[in-house]
């Protein structure tokens, strides 16, 4: 920090550091302006080469007017250095005042600088006492607890391995299956990409969803297995973590893998495999920060899956796209052709290729789908939306017939 930048903070009434839950920032600091106060970030890459995930609290130091007028400028440094950095408007953090529930913030303010380059502005209410700023809804090992206890016993949660860092691994499952069963199952992961927390919110519906659909006389519920933090290392960390180095996650899944998280999830799909009929394989993430096209699958592509295989993946995709309705992309059903930093295969191509399962990514945006802002109650709707398809293409696993929306 400057000698001029350590002065005005002196005059300032907050302080901000990114010492929360899940938190990521760097490049911090804190300045007086008329009528309030300046807090300037930067999402901190972690050591890898992308940064996006952001997550800092702000507490006040001085007293003020609080919510009698002052008000908290939040500016994000460097919009071209983030993920999908294309549109300020379109980055639509959430933030939470004085221990309130999160909310989402208005559009991004573009601020552009002499030299060419762009800063984001946003501008709040000043709290009383402190306000916590966040890319978007954080989502942890609490929110996975909630969701176990909201199943009301449908959902079981063991440790099937540890992280790279010795963290517990957790797996949910609505059943452990048997041996050769012929029940239909489903495998289902969310942030291998640590700071992707749309992903795990639109799980957390779905799962919560095939709760409600298979309770009960007279279905065969699926052998539903789950991992809905992949990645607890960076989830708790704070790390955005696509590319991270030594091995991106989800470019871990070769043979053999790359990393020890994979190599605990792979054994505990065979298993899953060998304890019922494997119906589908579905891995759930966030796309660059500013896309807003809505949510959309990456459909297996790969040579070593059989095409037929690649041809029933894609019709499930498509069936969770109808289910979607206004949720989704007008262009749902994609392969991933973009440029990747590795080659190895991914979760999608792992399962189609060894388990011979169908399978494929769905990306979920920040903010917005289309004119849709994204909540977590929405996040929660998509997710029970693609629950509602899956059962239906499942005959007989739920007590009463399921109608997909659309």
């Amino acid at each position: 920090m400057s000698p001029r930048s350590r002065a005005a903070a002196a005059k300032a009434a907050y302080e901000a550091d990114a010492s929360v839950s899940f938190g990521n920032a760097c490049e911090i600091e804190v300045a007086s302006e008329r009528g309030g106060a300046v807090v300037s970030f930067a999402p901190d890459p972690k050591g890898g080469p992308e940064c996006l995930w952001f997550s800092l609290g702000i507490r006040r130091v001085r007293p003020g007017r609080g919510a009698r007028g002052e008000t908290l400028k939040l500016v994000l440094r460097n919009l071209g250095n983030v993920l999908g950095g294309s549109d300020a408007a379109a980055l639509r953090p959430v933030f939470r005042s004085d221990g309130g529930d999160w909310e989402r913030s208005e559009p991004g303010r573009a601020l552009r600088l002499p030299d060419g380059r762009t800063d984001v502005a946003w501008t709040l209410a000043a709290p009383r006492r402190r306000l916590d700023f966040a890319l978007c809804y954080p989502y942890g090992r609490g929110d996975e607890r909630s969701l176990v206890a909201g199943a009301e016993g449908f959902y079981s949660a063991d440790s099937i391995g540890v992280s790279q860092s010795a963290r517990p691994l957790v797996r949910l499952a609505s059943s452990y299956g048997e041996e050769k069963s012929q029940r239909p199952g489903l495998y289902l992961i969310a942030r291998q990409h640590s700071g992707e927390t749309p992903g795990s919110w639109v799980l957390d519906g779905l799962l919560m969803r095939l709760a409600e659909l298979c309770r009960g006389p007279g279905g065969r519920p699926p052998v539903v297995w789950a991992a809905p933090l992949a990645n607890i290392d960076g989830v708790e960390q704070g790390f955005y973590g696509k590319d991270n180095f030594p091995y991106d996650l989800n470019r871990a899944w070769g043979s053999p893998p790359m990393r020890h998280e994979t190599l605990v999830i792979q054994r505990d799909m065979r298993r899953w495999a060998a304890r019922c009929k494997p119906f589908a394989a579905i891995d759930f993430h966030a796309p660059g920060g500013c896309e807003t096209d809505g949510m959309y699958a990456f459909c297996v592509s790969r040579r070593e899956v059989p095409a037929a295989l690649r041809r029933a993946s894609a019709q499930l995709a498509s069936r969770v796209g109808r289910a979607l309705g206004g949720y989704a992309s007008g262009k749902f059903r994609r392969t991933a052709d973009y440029k990747s930093r590795w080659e190895t295969p991914g979760f999608a191509a792992f399962a189609a290729s060894a388990l011979r399962v169908r399978a494929f990514t769905i990306e979920t945006p920040y903010a917005l789908c289309g004119s849709i802002l994204m909540t977590r109650e929405r996040y929660r709707e998509a997710g029970a939306r693609i629950a509602e398809a899956l059962a239906a293409a499942m005959p007989g696993v739920c007590s009463r017939p399921v109608h997909p929306r659309s």
